[in-house]
């Protein structure tokens, strides 16, 4: 009755030892094990997925739809979709949600806030209507 949205596919990687600077963009899927020192933001038209492992830092915003962390983020992340947080997650900075999952070992210094229906990007809202 109800389908399960797909996720899109993972088609980008920053490896292990690489350093990034300056503003990512991304559409689909993107997975960090290095080291990104600026904003990691997805595609407002596409559903999204960021992945943000284990040995993976990011310094600066983080935001896509679902966004998956078990790595350090220092700065504010936003999950239009869903947040999950690994064991080994550290965040510091706000967090705003649509969905969150944290398991025990995840740890946030600052606020978390689900997302206000003002905040929630254009096409959610608009699959939320015609859902009506």
């Amino acid at each position: 009755m109800f389908a399960k949205k797909k996720q899109p596919p993972i088609r980008t990687l920053i490896g292990e030892g690489t350093v990034i600077r300056g503003e990512l963009q991304f559409s689909d899927g993107l997975r960090i094990d290095g080291e990104v020192q600026g904003d990691v933001v997805a595609s407002a038209l596409d559903t999204s997925i960021l992945v943000i492992s284990e040995k993976a830092r990011v310094v600066g915003r983080v935001k896509a739809g679902h966004v998956i962390i078990n790595g350090h983020v220092t700065g504010p992340v936003q999950a239009d979709a869903l947040l999950e947080l690994q064991p080994k997650a550290v965040i510091v900075g706000d967090v705003k949600y649509e969905a969150l999952e944290m398991h025990q070992g995840a740890t946030i210094e600052g606020e978390l806030r689900p997302l206000k229906a003002e905040e929630k990007p254009a096409m959610i809202k608009l699959a939320a209507s015609n859902a009506q």
